[in-house]
C-alpha cells in the first residue's frame, strides 16, 4: 500500500500544480493515506501563503471530479479512489512549536 499511496500522492501533486491555480498560495500535498480496498483515498493538504485553507478546501472540492479522471488516466488501477480531502495542519503546529521554543531561549538568555 505504501507504493500505491506514494504514487498518488507524485500523481496528484503533479495534477494539482498544472491545472489549479491558487493566489498567494503554495498548496502542496502532504500525504495520501488509500484505502485497502482501494475505494477512497484521504489527501491531507497544507497552506501557505496568504489564502485561506477553507478557500483551497473549497477549491480542490469543487476540483475533485476533475482531478479524479485525470488520476484515472495517469495511474492503473483496479479502482480510481474517491478523493477526501483533509487539511493538514502539522507544518503550521511544527513552526509553531519552533517558535515556542525559541522564545523560551530567548527569556532564559535574558535571564542568565
Amino acid at each position: 500500500m505504501l507504493r500505491v499511496n506514494e504514487v498518488v500522492k507524485r500523481e496528484l501533486s503533479g495534477i494539482v500544480s498544472r491545472e489549479l491555480s491558487f493566489e498567494g498560495a503554495l498548496v502542496s500535498i502532504n500525504h495520501v493515506d488509500v484505502a485497502s480496498d482501494l475505494k477512497n483515498a484521504h489527501v491531507f493538504v497544507s497552506v501557505l501563503g496568504s489564502e485561506t485553507g477553507e478557500s483551497v478546501m473549497k477549491k480542490l472540492e469543487e476540483h475533485r471530479p476533475a482531478l479524479q479522471t485525470e488520476l484515472a488516466k495517469r495511474v492503473t488501477m483496479k479502482f480510481t479512489p474517491h478523493l477526501l480531502f483533509h487539511l493538514d495542519e502539522s507544518i503550521a503546529r511544527g513552526s509553531r512549536v519552533v517558535e515556542i521554543l525559541q522564545q523560551i531561549d530567548s527569556d532564559d538568555e535574558k535571564n542568565a
